[in-house]
């Protein structure tokens, strides 16, 4: 079906409807394309004559008796205009819903609460908006007291606790538990005071809003394990433990690996990870460099070839005589022989380098333009007071040049249990969890949040986490970005079209591209179901 018009004498296609097998859908295209032409914008003359409502007479189909059946004469009936009553996306929830009970959270019985979570994996928003959400998932919405009343069932009934069990099955039955990553974020408030939770800390944007510390823990993958929420002024590195802990004694894990960043790392920390029989690796500040590589500095000089690696030392605190820059080797780390050291690996990377030294140019541009006056800013880094002058600080730039490519890596396990090679690799895994934090924070909305007494704050976690799961399994099985499989799918609307005084409703018609998305969210489920 097509919209065409006369110019000249000739007729020029002005917009492409459709195509239609039967009547039932010549009846869809028909009043699509009245809607394309009530065009509020073109004008039309008085002629005084009053427009016949248009009728059209249906055929009888098998598949639908009800909407087209004969009269007792055997006519069949005539018919006005088929209306739209309205289209959704179920496609999309029935998608994601399959994903949601493959993971086995239907064991929570709770409908509005999955349908929270799934109107948030598609669009965060309000618990006032999440109806829209929901109907345009079609899915008839819970009232905004009983959606209230689900959050406060989060906490009474211990979803978390049910959910972190089967996300840890989930994890262990699609590969290996044994090495985790961690990491924090913060999310504020929309608050002018503090209280016990919500308190003023340090953020990596500078905001002054009260705020909560939140640590998550991934298996390898980025699939999240456990979640925990700490009070805003608390550091980073007092959270990592609390969460390990609780995720070992709810899962009776003794032994496993945890992968942290350098903001993690503390002597205290380190220790405690240690004394409780876990292994680690974090990463090291650069600053740390020349005590780990004196040995290498004295004879070898700072020349280093692209992804040479050196395994060697780093004392527990302050500095120590383990590694021994009198002698040419490096030393073996062991934990009998070195007790107050770490083990850790440096690695050197021409792309880092290059990287690093773009990034110490742009810093000494920026110091050299505060010097001068060119530029009035706080002061910046490379900037020193020189009898009350502001001057370049050439020795501190000498010294980040000279380490500028390296990157260091803490560990307590010996090279026999790993190599310095997956040492790096193992770390390098930590891209995951952060990106699961990315997908909380922007695609999952995690904040601003405007929610304020702690259970609710607890309760739009769980919400997250579970979110978070049901999207981090959907990019898994499909190898797209949770976004990318939403713009794809969420355009697939079925259609519910009143005929003849009875009401159908129409699937979506799915394209190649939409059908092999739909196809690997089952298909992995079935296969792992099957297994």
């Amino acid at each position: 079906m097509q919209i065409a018009e006369y110019d000249g004498g000739r007729r020029k296609i002005v917009a492409h409807v459709g195509s239609a097998h039967t009547e039932a859908e010549l009846g869809i295209l028909l009043e699509r394309a009245r809607e394309m032409l009530a065009d509020p914008a073109q004008g039309a003359f008085d002629l005084g004559i009053e427009p016949a409502v248009p009728q059209a007479r249906l055929v009888t189909l098998a598949v639908a008796p009800t909407l087209f059946d004969a009269g007792p004469t055997g006519e069949v009936p005539v018919a006005g205009p088929a209306r739209v009553v309205s289209t959704d996306s179920r496609v999309l929830f029935q998608a994601l819903d399959g994903v949601f009970r493959d993971l086995g959270f239907g064991a929570l019985g709770d409908e509005v609460f999955r349908d929270l979570v799934l109107a948030r994996v598609v669009e965060p928003t309000s618990i006032l908006d999440t109806g829209r959400v929901l109907a345009d998932l079609g899915r008839k919405a819970a009232s905004d007291k009983t959606m209230r009343r689900t959050l406060a069932r989060c906490a009474d009934r211990g979803y978390r606790d049910t959910i972190a069990e089967l996300c840890f099955a989930h994890a262990r039955a699609s590969g290996d538990v044994s090495l985790v990553l961690y990491d924090v974020t913060t999310l504020y408030f929309e608050a002018e005071h503090e209280d016990a939770l919500r308190k003023v800390g340090y953020s990596k944007e500078r905001r002054v809003d009260p705020q909560v510390v939140v640590g998550l823990l991934a298996d390898r993958h980025g699939f999240p394990l456990e979640i925990g929420c700490y009070e805003g002024n608390k550091a980073e590195k007092h959270t990592i433990l609390p969460v390990i802990r609780q995720f070992q004694a709810r899962h009776g894990i003794e032994a496993v690996v945890v992968v942290a960043d350098a903001g993690m790392l503390s002597a205290g920390n380190l220790d405690d990870i240690d004394e409780a029989g876990l292994g680690f690796i974090v990463g090291s500040r650069v600053t740390k460099a020349p005590v780990d590589l004196e040995s290498h500095f004295r004879w070898h000089g700072d020349a280093f070839t692209d992804g040479q690696v050196i395994d060697t030392l780093t004392p527990k605190k302050g500095k120590n005589r383990d590694n021994d820059p009198a002698r040419r080797a490096e030393p073996a780390w062991d934990r009998k022989e070195h007790p107050k050291s770490w083990r850790a690996v440096w690695s050197f990377s021409a792309k880092r380098f290059a990287r690093d030294n773009r990034t110490l140019t742009a810093q000494e541009n920026r110091a050299r333009d505060v010097i001068s006056g060119a530029k009035s800013a706080r002061t910046p880094r490379f900037v020193k007071n020189a009898d009350g002058n502001p001057a370049l600080d050439e020795k501190a730039l000498a010294r980040a040049r000279k380490l500028a490519g390296l990157k260091g890596y803490v560990t307590n396990l010996p090279v026999s249990v790993m190599p310095p090679g997956e040492v790096i690799s193992r770390y390098h895994d930590l891209w995951h969890v952060e990106q699961s934090f990315r997908m909380s924070k922007a695609d999952l909305a995690a904040r601003p949040m405007f929610v304020r007494k702690r259970d609710a704050i607890e309760a739009h976690l769980t919400i997250v986490f579970t979110a978070l799961a049901v999207a981090r399994e959907t990019q898994d099985r499909t190898g797209l970005a949770i976004r990318n499989v939403i713009r794809q799918l969420r355009p697939l609307r079925s259609a519910t079209i009143a005929v003849n005084g009875a009401v159908q409703a129409f699937p979506a018609a799915i394209g190649p591209e939409q059908q092999e998305i739909l196809d690997g969210i089952r298909n992995r489920g079935e296969s792992r179901a099957s297994g």
